[in-house]
C-alpha cells in the first residue's frame, strides 16, 4: 500500500499527524476541562462542546473559499500560526469559575477554529492534487487511506499524554483524579449541603481531608485544570513540529503549490473538461453525499460526548484480563507493529524481508506477554479520556486490513463504489450503537459500573463504521469536486461535518432525562435512517460521479432535476 506513493504525501501526512496530535490532546480532555473549571453540567458543557466542534469544521468552507482565491499553501502556514496562539492562550493558568476566564477562553477557542479552517481542508485539497499526475491518479483511495491513518497515528497518543500531564499536576499536590470529585467540589463552592459526601469521597481514594473544604475544592479544581493546561501547551509543541516538518518538507509537494502559476499549470493540466451540466450534477451529487455526513458525525463523535459521559458515570474504572493492557499506549503500539510485521510477511517478495517480518511478529508476542504479566490485575483509576485512545488505535491496526479487503475487491472488480461504502458505514454505526443499548439495560438513571468492554467494542465498530466513511469520503470529494471548486466542495464536507457536530448537542441535552438505552436508540434509528436515504438514491449518486457506467448529459441533467 505504501508503493507508488508521491513522496509529497508522506510530508503532508506528517504534518497533518503533527496537528492532530495537539488537537485531539486538547480534545480528549475539553469536555471534562469544562466541567471542571466553570461547573457545567452535562447540557451547557455540551452545547458548548458541539459549537466549538462545529465551528471547527465549518470553517474550512469559508478557508477553502479563501483558498481558492488567494492560495492554498498560504492558507496553510497562516492556519498554523493561527491554531498556535489559540492553544497558547488555552494554557495560560486562568481564575477557576470566572465569566473572564470563559471569555478567554471562547476567544482562544475563535482562533483555534479559523487556524483550523485555513489549513485543514486545504492540506487535503493539496494531497489530492498530487493524484492529478496520471501514474498515481488510481492511487487516489489509498493514499487518503493512508493519510487518515497519519491522522489516527497523533490521535493515539493524545489521550495518554493529556492523561499524564494531568497526573503531573494532581500527583505534585498528593492529590487524585476522582471523577465524581470536580462535581462535588464545584456543588459545594455553589453552596451544596453536600460536605459530608465530599468528604467520603476524598477519604475513600487515600487524600488527606482539609479542615477547610472550601479550600480543598478550589485547589483539587486549580490543579486539575492547571494539569489540563499543560496538554493544551504540549499542543503548542506539536504544531511547531507539523509547521517544520511542512515548511521542511517543501521540495517534495512544490509543484501542486498554487502559488506559482507554471507549478499551477503542471497540476492541473490532467483536470478534465466539465460541462456545465456536469459540473451541476456533480455538485448535487456532492451535496446528497454531505446531507447523510452530517448525520454520520452526529453519531461518530459523541466519544467526546455521551460517550465520555458514560465512560465517566456508567463505566467501571477498573479493567481485568487481556483488556487491562488497552489502557497502556505502548502496549497498542505493539499490536500495530505486529498487524503490519503480520501483513509484510505475505507481501514481502523476498525471503530475506519475510523472515525479519516473522522474527518482528515473534518480537511482538514476546512484547505483549511482557505487557500482559506487568501490568496490575486490576488496572484501576481509568479516566474518561482513556477510552479516546481506542478510536485512533483501530483506524492504524485496521487500516492495512481494510485497504487489503478493497483491494482484493477491486481485482476482481467487485469494489463498491464510495457512495455504497458510506452507507455501509452508516449500517456499521447502528450496530455500534447496537452493541453500547444492550450494555446499558443495566444502567439505572445515569449511574452505575457496566464493564469497561462494553465502550472498547464499541469504539471497534464505530471504527469499521468511519474507515467506510470518512477516508473514503474525503477522497471522493477530491475526485468528484469539479476542477474550479476544489476547495469550496472540500470545504463543503467539512461544513456538513459541522452541522453534524453541532447536533452533537442533541444527545447531550437528553442526558438524564431519559434511559440511556433510549438515548442510543435513537442514534440507532438516525444511522438507519441516513443509510435508507443513500441507498435509495445510490445508482443517480454513482451516475453522476462516474462510478457507474459514464452517462451522456442528458441523463446528467436527469440526475440533477431528480436530486433537487
Amino acid at each position: 500500500m505504501f508503493k507508488n506513493q508521491p513522496a509529497g504525501l508522506y510530508i503532508l501526512s506528517l504534518a497533518n499527524t503533527g496537528e492532530r496530535f495537539g488537537y485531539y490532546t486538547m480534545l480528549a480532555i475539553f469536555l471534562l476541562f469544562l466541567q471542571a473549571k466553570f461547573g457545567f453540567d452535562s447540557t451547557v458543557s455540551g452545547q458548548i462542546y458541539s459549537i466549538f466542534l462545529a465551528l471547527v469544521y465549518f470553517m474550512p468552507l469559508i478557508g477553502g473559499w479563501l483558498a481558492d482565491k488567494w492560495n492554498f499553501n498560504k492558507c496553510v502556514m497562516t492556519g498554523i500560526g493561527v491554531m498556535f496562539v489559540g492553544y497558547l492562550i488555552m494554557s495560560i493558568p486562568t481564575d477557576i469559575r470566572s465569566t473572564t476566564s470563559l471569555v478567554i477562553l471562547c476567544c482562544a477557542l475563535a482562533l483555534i477554529a479559523i487556524g483550523t479552517g485555513l489549513f485543514k481542508g486545504n492540506l487535503q485539497v493539496m494531497v489530492g492534487d498530487l493524484y492529478n499526475e496520471a501514474r498515481y491518479s488510481n492511487q487516489r483511495d489509498t493514499a487518503f487511506s493512508l493519510f487518515y491513518m497519519a491522522i489516527n497515528i497523533g490521535s493515539l497518543f493524545a489521550p495518554a499524554v493529556a492523561t499524564w500531564m494531568t497526573n503531573i499536576a494532581m500527583q505534585a499536590e498528593g492529590l487524585t483524579y476522582v471523577s465524581s470529585l470536580p462535581a462535588l467540589c464545584n456543588a459545594y463552592l455553589s453552596g451544596a449541603e453536600n460536605g459530608a459526601e465530599l468528604i467520603q469521597v476524598i477519604t475513600e481514594n487515600g487524600m488527606a481531608v482539609s479542615s477547610n473544604l472550601t479550600e480543598f475544592a478550589n485547589n483539587y479544581i486549580t490543579t486539575l485544570t492547571t494539569g489540563y493546561g499543560y496538554a493544551f501547551a504540549v499542543a503548542c509543541g506539536s504544531l511547531i513540529v507539523s509547521f517544520l516538518i511542512y515548511f521542511l518538507g517543501r521540495p517534495t509537494y512544490r509543484h501542486i503549490l498554487t502559488g506559482n502559476k507554471n507549478d499551477a499549470k503542471t497540476s492541473t493540466v490532467n483536470a478534465p473538461e466539465l460541462t456545465p451540466a456536469q459540473t451541476k450534477a456533480r455538485v448535487v451529487a456532492l451535496l446528497l453525499v454531505f446531507a447523510v455526513v452530517i448525520f454520520f458525525w452526529m453519531v461518530f463523535h459523541q466519544n467526546g460526548a455521551t460517550l465520555t459521559e458514560f465512560a465517566k458515570s456508567c463505566t467501571s474504572p477498573e479493567s481485568f484480563g487481556w483488556t487491562r493492557i488497552g489502557f497502556n499506549v505502548w502496549a497498542l503500539v505493539t499490536i500495530i507493529v505486529g498487524v503490519y510485521a503480520l501483513f509484510s510477511i505475505f507481501q514481502s517478495k523476498s525471503g530475506a524481508g519475510k523472515a525479519i517480518s516473522a522474527i518482528i511478529l515473534c518480537a511482538v508476542g514476546v512484547g505483549l506477554y511482557f505487557f500482559y504479566q506487568n501490568t496490575p490485575e486490576p488496572v484501576s483509576g481509568i479516566q474518561p479520556q482513556q477510552y479516546q485512545q481506542f478510536n485512533p488505535f483501530y483506524v492504524v491496526a485496521l487500516t492495512p486490513v481494510s485497504l487489503a479487503i478493497f483491494g482484493w475487491l477491486a481485482s476482481r472488480k467487485k469494489e463498491p463504489s464510495a457512495p455504497r461504502k458510506i452507507g455501509y458505514g452508516m449500517i456499521m454505526a447502528a450496530v455500534a450503537y447496537g452493541v453500547m443499548m444492550i450494555g446499558s439495560f443495566a444502567i439505572v438513571g445515569t449511574s452505575g459500573s457496566v464493564s469497561p468492554n462494553w465502550l472498547i467494542s464499541t469504539y471497534l465498530l464505530l471504527t469499521f463504521a468511519e474507515l467506510l466513511l470518512s477516508p473514503m469520503g474525503i477522497s471522493f470529494v477530491s475526485k468528484v469536486a469539479p476542477p474550479k471548486l476544489k476547495g469550496s466542495m472540500m470545504g463543503g464536507w467539512f461544513a456538513a461535518t459541522a452541522i453534524g457536530n453541532y447536533l452533537v448537542s442533541i444527545p447531550m441535552l437528553l442526558w438524564g432525562k431519559i434511559n440511556v438505552w433510549v438515548l442510543w436508540a435513537i442514534l440507532i434509528g438516525i444511522c438507519l435512517v441516513s443509510a435508507l436515504f443513500i441507498f435509495s438514491i445510490m445508482k443517480r449518486l454513482e451516475a453522476a460521479t462516474g462510478d457507474a457506467p459514464a452517462p451522456d448529459v442528458d441523463q446528467l441533467e436527469t440526475v440533477e432535476d431528480d436530486a433537487i
